[in-house]
């Protein structure tokens, strides 16, 4: 589990991570802190949501800033978004494999779908 480093702060200064996460003007690096303490800076991706079985969430594709030991260069990371026990957006790193494939799918999809209505306005 990794929370957003304004958690740290006081809860009326606090800003919630769903909330930065769904601002379509950040461009700053969203910073997150593991369980042992350490501070990660990742760049966002996307966020997708996605059907597991029959129940919907939220997904963030993030990229690592920092060097992240296993992680290359050129990947990303797949999270799941909740909330804690106080209501507070949380991420944790997906661990489902195959649910992660299915993220990063959908993701190229969009993508793919954003190139062709591009293509078509271009046309006009």
């Amino acid at each position: 589990m990794m929370q957003n480093k304004s958690d740290n702060r006081k809860a009326c200064d606090a800003v919630d991570l769903l909330d930065v996460l769904l601002d379509q003007d950040n461009c700053e690096p969203i910073t997150l802190t593991n369980p042992t303490g350490r501070e990660i800076d990742f760049e966002q991706i996307a966020v997708i949501p996605h059907n597991v079985g029959d129940e919907r969430f939220l997904f963030v594709i993030l990229k690592p800033l920092d060097k992240i030991p296993g992680i290359d260069d050129d990947e990303a990371i797949v999270f799941r978004a909740a909330s804690d026990n106080l209501g507070n957006t949380i991420l944790t790193a997906e661990e489902d494999e195959l649910i992660a494939i299915d993220v990063f799918n959908k993701y190229y999809d969009l993508l793919e779908e954003e190139a062709k209505q591009k293509s078509k306005g271009g046309k006009k």
